[in-house]
Formats: structure tokens, sequence, C-alpha cells
């Protein structure tokens, strides 16, 4: 199957794919960037390992010998046969109503202390964007350190849901059947997951090859609940670390599946304390919420997301729009949508059968004389994926607003529930 025909999707016409980005490239000081191979695996994990953690090396290993990514997701730049910075690509799939997008995620990221403050992780991310674009992604999301990727471009859009600390022990009648997953585990859980994802606006799943990766690696640990010989519950360990554990990616198919869960994940470890990533809306937080410390904690956790070209991405999104404005008994056909990030204005034709392809015009400060609304660039991603919507983000920020009519703004642009799947927990 080629890229195209991969991402041409029923709800948006296929994307145009970038041509990679020519490698190697040659770096300052004699540095060369260049795809990675099989003689870099045991340089790449001694890396990954020194400056993250030591599991890091195997999570590289089980993307890049696996076929659905292969080495090309990686990139290294070496001194020499030195290997001193790396980063890998992995694709993803955000679904937002109904519409798919294609996206990437920046991954196992590195380089060795002798070499910080050269501009190579600057390198490494240009690299992974434009591998990204070449393969139809239309957004990047990510988790990351404090503030050092809003350098290239990303910006805090959505919530990273709150680890709550169990406080109870749920009732169960002997001991629950949870064990270890396996491999033939794997479309129960994939089902268990999409089933758990379905309340939510916006959610990311895992990939066919992720679920075979989190079978194999070390960081966490794949726990599910079988009853009469089926699946009925999942979740992701974590190993205990200074007196703490966590339960992650909770899926049931039942209540009593959810209580087994959850009984059978704290028995393995009683003298430690047991934390529950809580997903709201699901089975499993409606049945565990008497069970959980709900006390307010201070700090904000968000996930990263860049938007590499807002019209793209827009137009991707237009029978979501048209979706919404049906919803709110909105009937708009023979005007436009209007979105403004200043320094460039998006419109967006409003016919009688949809919405047309969107137009991208040059520097707009007052899109409310025409009836638009406004946003920062830097904000555009939180408005379209995360938790406040127009209205809230408008409280949030002065460079947000709308003026005039703003009910067609208010359905299209609403707050929005999140919930990602990603490689490593949060």
């Amino acid at each position: 199957m080629t890229v195209d025909e991969a991402f041409a999707r029923p709800d948006g016409p296929p994307l145009a794919v970038s041509p990679p980005l020519p490698l190697p490239v040659s770096l300052p000081g004699g540095l060369l960037l260049r795809e990675s191979g099989p003689a870099d695996l045991e340089q790449i994990g001694a890396l990954l390992a020194e400056r993250g953690a030591p599991e890091d090396a195997l999570d590289h290993r089980l993307v890049v010998e696996d076929p659905e990514a292969s080495w090309s997701a990686c990139a290294v730049v070496v001194d020499g046969d030195r290997v001193v910075s790396t980063a890998t690509l992995l694709d993803e799939e955000l679904r937002l109503g109904g519409v798919r997008l294609p996206a990437g995620q920046v991954e196992l990221v590195a380089t060795d202390a002798e070499f910080e403050g050269r501009g190579l992780v600057r390198a490494l991310m240009q690299w992974a964007h434009a591998r990204s674009a070449a393969r139809g992604h239309v957004v990047q999301v990510m988790i990351g350190i404090p503030y050092f990727y809003r350098l290239f471009g990303y910006e805090y859009a959505i919530d990273i849901p709150v680890s709550r600390p169990v406080r109870g022990t749920p009732p169960t009648e002997g001991m629950p059947a949870l064990r270890t997953a396996r491999a033939s585990d794997l479309p129960a859980l994939a089902v268990l997951q999409d089933q758990a994802q379905r309340g939510f606006d916006l959610a990311m799943g895992h990939s066919p090859a992720r679920w075979r990766w989190l079978l194999a690696h070390d960081a966490t640990t794949l726990r599910v609940v079988e009853r009469a010989g089926e699946v009925v519950a999942v979740a992701r360990t974590t190993p205990v670390d200074d007196g703490e554990f966590h339960l992650a990616e909770a899926a049931a198919t039942d209540e009593r599946a959810a209580h087994e869960l959850l009984a059978g994940v704290a028995a393995l470890a009683p003298e430690a304390q047991l934390h529950v990533v809580h997903r709201p809306g699901t089975l499993p937080a409606t049945v565990w919420h008497e069970l959980l410390d709900h006390t307010p904690r201070p700090g904000a956790e968000q996930y990263y997301v860049r938007i590499p070209d807002p019209a793209a991405l827009l137009d991707r999104l237009r029978p979501l729009f048209r979706q919404r404005l049906t919803a709110a008994g909105l009937d708009l056909a023979g005007r436009e949508l209007l979105l403004s990030t200043y320094r460039a204005h998006y419109r967006i034709p409003v016919g009688a059968q949809g919405l047309g392809e969107v137009v991208t015009g040059g520097t707009m400060q007052r899109p409310g004389s025409d009836g638009g609304v406004s946003v920062a660039p830097d904000q555009l991603a939180a408005l379209l994926f995360g938790p406040y919507g127009i209205e809230g983000l408008s409280r949030l920020r002065p460079d947000a607003y709308v003026r005039g009519e703003d009910g067609p703004y208010r359905a299209l642009f609403p707050p929005l529930t999140a919930d990602l799947l990603t490689y490593y927990l949060p």
C-alpha cells in the first residue's frame, strides 16, 4: 500500500505527500545527519540508556526492527563512526469526531552530553517534521520536557489525565484471573480500548505495531483479566518505584471485570501505593470513583501539539465542521467561515451540499468586523484540540476572541474531551 492509499479516507481528500528530506545532511563541525541503520543499534541503545532510561534501548530496537516502522523511522547525527544524537518518528492517528487525522510523534530523543548546545536536536526535529510531512501527517503530538519543544513549533494543547491514589479495595469473589497479556490477546485488547475511547471527542489509539512493542518492552506490562477464556479487562502497569506503582489505560467490559482488574493489580504489590490514571467517562473510572482519592492536585500537564500547515488541517476538518453546524441547527449556506491567526487568515465557504475548500489569505488583525474569529497562531492547537473551546479560550487569552454573531463559532469550536494512548505513559 502506498502512503496516498493508506491515508485516503472517506472523511477527507487524500493528502498530498511531500518528498522526504534528502539525507545525509552535513552539519557544522564535521557532523553528519543520516538515517540510522543496523550497525548503529548498539550505540543508539547506549546513548538512550545513558541520557534517558535503561529500558529505552529495548524500546528503540522494537521500533526499528518492526517492519511497519523500520530503520527509516530513526535518524542519527554522527561524528565519524560515533552516534552523538538520535530521534525517532512514530506514525500515529488522531480521531476527532468522525475525522481521522494522520499524525506523527517524535520519541526516543537523546544527545551525548559532550555535544549538547550545538543544535543537533533542532536538526533532528527538522528531519522528523520533513519525514512527517512526507508520510502525509497533518499534525504532530508528543510528550516532552517542559518548554523545550516550544522552540520547535509545539504548544501545549491537550490535557493529560490525572493519576489518583487508590484508597480502597474493590469487592471481588475469589482471586481475580489477572495475568500478563499474550500475543493472542492483542485483537481483544484493541477492541476493548476502541470501546473505551468512543466517549471521547478526541482519541488516539495504539497502532498494531505499538501493541506488539508494548507486549515486549520493559517500561510497562500489559495485564488482562480473563473470564471463561475471554479477555474482559486490560491495563498497563508500571514497576514499583520508591514505594509506588501505576495502573493506566484501563478498559473493561463490565463492572465485575473492572473490580477484578483493580483488585488483581493491587495484589501484585500490596505493600506499595497504587495510583490509577483516571479516564473520566470510561467504565473503570465510573466503577472505581469511590475508591480513588480525588483531592485536587496543583500543576497542569498537557500534551504538546504542532500544526505544520493550518490550511491543510482545516481542510481535513471540513466534514466535522459541517456536522457541528448541522447538530447546532445552523444553516449558513451562502456564507463563509472565517478564522484569523493574525498573520494569516482562512476562509471556508458554506454551500448547500457542504463546506468548500479552505482559502488562505494574508494578515488580518480584526476578523470580527467580517463575522470571523481570531486566535493567536500558538493557540490554534488549543482551539482545535483542547478542553476550552473558543468561549473558554477567550477568557484565558486576550488574542483569542469572537465578535458579533458568535453562535456558529461556539458550535464550531467547542470544549473537547481527549484520550491519547502513547508508547510512554505521561
